[in-house]
């Protein structure tokens, strides 16, 4: 008897039911997740660093400067594309015009003989 009447002394707990021992492990963990959500938005409140926000524009400025590049090299492509397919057309014309024959080639009159 003189333990348990001792302060801080300790004193034997009945059993505990299963259900309400998960019940209040769930609780805790509830908890934890909570506490964390709260953390991470306190974190997200505060003010981001200058060096983050050069970050930031740096990485806008070179996503500006791809992106015109990208336009400026389908826009060559094309032209060198459109300019290539000239070159071929005005080739196979050309090639057309030899394999028809006279055709193609303006006849001169016979020349005059005096």
């Amino acid at each position: 008897m003189s333990l348990l009447r001792r302060p801080y002394a300790y004193s034997k707990m009945e059993m505990e039911d299963p259900e309400e021992k998960a019940h209040r492990r769930a609780q805790f963990l509830i908890y934890k997740v909570m506490e964390r959500a709260e953390d991470s938005q306190s974190r997200r409140r505060r003010r981001p660093s200058v060096l983050r926000m050069r970050i930031c524009k740096l990485k806008v400025k070179i996503g500006k400067r791809l992106k015109t590049m990208r336009k400026t090299m389908f826009l060559s492509i094309s032209k060198a594309r459109i300019s290539l397919y000239k070159k071929i057309m005005a080739q196979l014309k050309i090639l057309n015009r030899l394999l028809r024959g006279g055709e193609a080639m303006v006849s001169l009159p016979p020349p005059l003989c005096n």
